[in-house]
Formats: structure tokens, sequence, C-alpha cells
């Protein structure tokens, strides 16, 4: 599927007084469609909304100064933009322009809506902008053709802050993929990666020098790697963000200011160790931000409201609802969130396919010699939770005795079984039903005055049952069970041998781990 988000991004902050202005323009685009022999994206023009919220939220734009298209075509596109460009020209302050676009593209074009805009009108259009200051950002599939003509090297910031003008000038380019790569969305953050990394760091968690502003190094850098590291794991393979520097003099701007809190504004503070996604009402709301676990900045500039956080640690996960004010500075507390164990998570469909474990016990069976006493040992598995069922190979070991006045008899049994189960989570409990396959080996050994030489006999096992666990600590589960099954055995009876089946009754005490 060709993929795309193109970004023209160029960012400055308000002039903090009358003699020192700079004017900050923004156009944005969104189109799901693309040609007519392309699959509809489904994030595109989410995307950008997305991002040009953020600018208006968080780098200073004024809502009238940022011009959001969804789903229009080339000409629109265009137009729109020398529109801008007039606006910029006859102005009279410094200003800086910024083009956003996400959506379908190739090595060539963009494909809005059946029409193509050719990049290298594209480009010529932002380079004959008067804007001091350009930078634009493509987020499409070979969007890397853009950059590879030359490249660039980072050089140490000299950010522009709140009131500077702009002693800069030239085009500063970012792709989200490499020339012969595809750029890609994902249904868990209900986005583009990249374009989801980068105002999840204009947020907040890109600024690594805490000075309360997200430059445009620390945007791209947080970006650029943190799509390197989620695209690692896709089928598609991992996705290389590029860039292209032509800035003269200051190379620096800072692009938003998740530090300052203001009037409308309130600050989210995810604790060490864990990864957080913060989505807007509820957990099927859109994803505002995320913080990753080895983010150095844990904070998440937030309008006012409601928000779900779900937070990943090690073995668990933390979920819950918080709601935030204007001007409140807060850190997320594990006391107001909900534990859901990646076991659970699996089942539920949250983002997870799999959840690994160890558990053992001790097991007692109803005994298969008449007579006889219960079969008491230990039984140990390992668990592997999918989303519909739960697979856990299992080996026990027992023994039974069994006497009378000419003999002792002790049988000892050595098993190994597949168990399937189905699980239901009801609050902390969870709840399953099961079935179980396997074999063993009896051996047999007597005491008896005369001659009795010891036996081993085979036998297949079947039966079902079920089982309840309770969560208790992080990864641990105490779990009980009360398994039926039928051994097919050979057996001797009336001096003679044959094969028989049997019933016997488990109850199983484990203890679970997750890992």
């Amino acid at each position: 599927m060709i993929r795309g988000v193109v970004t023209c991004a160029l960012v400055a902050w308000a002039a903090a007084t009358a003699h020192a202005g700079v004017t900050r323009y923004a156009l944005v685009v969104g189109d799901n469609r693309g040609e007519r022999d392309e699959a509809e994206l489904r994030y595109a023009e989410q995307d950008a909304e997305r991002f040009a919220a953020t600018l208006v939220d968080l780098g200073g734009f004024s809502p009238s100064n940022v011009v959001l298209l969804r789903g229009s075509d080339a000409d629109t596109m265009r137009a729109s933009l020398i529109g801008l460009n007039d606006r910029i020209r006859t102005g009279g302050s410094e200003a800086m322009l910024i083009v956003y676009y996400s959506g379908h593209a190739d090595a060539d074009a963009l494909h809005l809506d059946s029409t193509k805009l050719a990049l290298p009108q594209l480009e010529q259009l932002v380079r004959g902008s008067s804007a001091t200051f350009r930078l634009m950002v493509l987020d499409t599939c070979r969007s890397g053709s853009l950059t590879r003509v030359k490249g660039g090297k980072p050089v140490p910031a000299f950010p522009i802050v709140l009131g500077d003008t702009l002693a800069a000038d030239g085009v500063l380019f970012w792709t989200a993929s490499g020339a012969n790569e595809d750029a890609q969305e994902s249904d868990d953050i209900k986005a583009s990666f990249f374009t989801h990394y980068l105002v999840s760091g204009l947020a907040g968690p890109a600024d690594s020098d805490h000075d309360g502003g997200v430059s445009t190094s620390e945007a791209f850098a947080y970006a650029r790697e943190a799509t390197l590291r989620a695209t690692s794991r896709t089928l598609a393979g991992t996705q290389h963000p590029t860039f292209r520097d032509e800035v003269r003099g200051r190379t620096e701007v800072v692009l938003t200011q998740p530090g300052t809190l203001g009037p409308r504004r309130a600050q989210l503070r995810i604790p060490d160790g864990r990864s957080a996604l913060v989505l807007a009402g509820s957990d099927a709301g859109a994803v505002v931000a995320e913080v990753g676990v080895h983010d150095r900045t844990r904070r998440v500039n937030v309008r006012p409201g409601r928000y779900f956080i779900r937070e990943r640690g090690e073995r668990y996960l933390l979920e819950g609802t918080v709601t935030v004010a204007a001007g409140d500075d807060r850190l997320v507390r594990d006391d107001e969130l909900a534990r859901v164990d990646y076991a659970r998570l699996v089942r539920k469909g949250g983002g997870r396919t799999r959840q690994d474990g160890l558990e053992i016990g001790a097991a007692m069976r109803t005994p298969l010699v008449d007579g006889g006493s219960p079969c008491i040992g230990v039984i140990g598995g390992y668990t592997i939770e999918l989303p519909w069922i739960g697979i856990t190979p299992r080996l026990s070991a027992c023994r039974e005795t069994a006497s009378n006045s000419f003999v002792a008899a002790a049988t000892d049994e050595i098993a190994a079984e597949l168990r399937v189960s189905h699980a239901w989570d009801v609050g902390p409990v969870t709840l399953a039903a099961q079935v179980q396959l396997g074999g063993a080996l009896l051996r047999q050994s007597f005491d008896s005055s005369g001659t009795a030489p010891s036996r081993a006999i085979g036998a297949l096992s079947f039966g079902g049952g079920g089982q309840a666990g309770y969560a208790f600590a992080r990864g641990f589960e105490a779990r009980a069970a009360a398994e039926a099954g039928t051994y097919v055995l050979r057996r001797d009876e009336d001096m003679t041998t044959r094969w028989g089946s049997r019933l016997a009754v488990r109850v199983v005490l484990a203890l679970g781990v997750a890992f």
C-alpha cells in the first residue's frame, strides 16, 4: 500500500514584543483516497488534523493562518499554497511557512483525490516563498527521493525562541521514508508512524535538553528514532526518515513550547521505566501523544479535559481515566489506574498477540488401582496465551500405593500432556474451561514374600475440566483446577491381561508467573 504524509513544517514562536514579530503560516493537507486504483488510507486526514491542532495549541500559530484541507485535489492544494505565499509577501513582517501533506504519493508526485501534484512543483512553491525560514517534511512512500540529492549534517543548535527575529534563510526538508521505502500506518496508534511520533514529540517528549521548548533538531531526531524502532517490528520492514538542510545562518527554530502551561493547557507527567499512550476521553479515543520507555522527558502538554492513560511495564499494563484542569501539572499515579496482566491484554485484543509464562504446583488424582491411595505429586507447564486459546504443554509425576494381606504395590506415574483452554476474565479472577490429551508411563513395583517383578505400563489419557486463577502480585497468579480424565491402559483382571479404561479425577494447585 502506498502510504504518504507530506509535512512542510516551518515553525516559529510569536513575537513577545511588537517590534520583533514573526508571523507563522501553515498549509496542512490530508487525503485518504489517492488515485482510483489505490487502497483508501485510514488515518491520513486524521494525521493532518492532529498536526494542525498541535501547531495552534503549542506552536503559537493563529488559527486564521493555518489552512487545513481534507480530501481536496491537487488544484486546491496548489492554489492554497500560492495564496499563503501572497499573504506572506504582502504581510510586512518576517514569516515562517509550514506545508503538511498526508496521503498517497510516489517518487514523483502527491496523489490527491485522483489528481497529482508534482513534487518538483511543490518544492518550487516552497522555495519561492518569501518566508525567511521554510521547513518541508514529507511523510510519504518514496518521499526520500526529495532528499537524496544531498543530505546534511546536524550542527549545534542556535534556537530561535519567543520574540526572536529569524536570522536564517533557506529550506529544511524532512521525509518520513527513504527513496525506495513505504511509509506505514498503524491501527494500534491510529496514525502513520512518523506523524504520530512527530506530533507526540512536539507535545513534550522530544524536549531532550529540558528547556521547555522543542526545536527542529529535537523534533526530527525524536520522530526518526521512534519510527525506526516501531517499524523495525513490522512486516513491511524498517522505515528510515531522512532530511535535507539548505539553511544559512541560524539552523534551529523552536517549534513548540510544551513546557509552558498557559491559561488553556495542562501537563501530564508519566513515571519513569514505562511507556505510555495518552488517548482522548476513553480507550477508544484518538491518540494524543506517546511517551517512550527510554524518553528522558516524561511530560505531555495537553488541553484540559479527560484522558485515558495506558502505561506498559515489564509484566503488566496500567490503564485508566484521569481528568486535568487548566494549569494542572500532575503526575499520573499508579493507584489511580487499574492493572491488567498481559495475558488478559492478549485475550481482549489489546495490541499483544501472545503472552508466555510458567506454572508449577502440586497435583493429586484418584487412584488407578482398586483400593489404592491418591496419587500425590508435582506438575509443571509452559503457558502460551493467545487471543482465543491458551496452550500449555505439561509434565507431571506422582505416586500412589496399594496393599493387601499378600502384597504391597507402589505405582509411579510420569506423564506428558497438552492442555488447551479458553479463559474469561471476571474482575480479578480468571475462569477457564479446558481439555487435555496426553500419555503416561506407569511403573509398578511390589513388595511381597514371593517373587513379584516390577513392570511398566503405557497409557493414553484424555479429558477436560475447569480452572480458576487470581492475580495477586506483579505477573503472579494463584490457580486451582479440577480435571476429569480417562486413562486407556493395560489391566490385569481375572488372571488375564486386557486393555481397558479407568476414570480419574485430579485436583491441581499451582502458581503461575508471566514474562
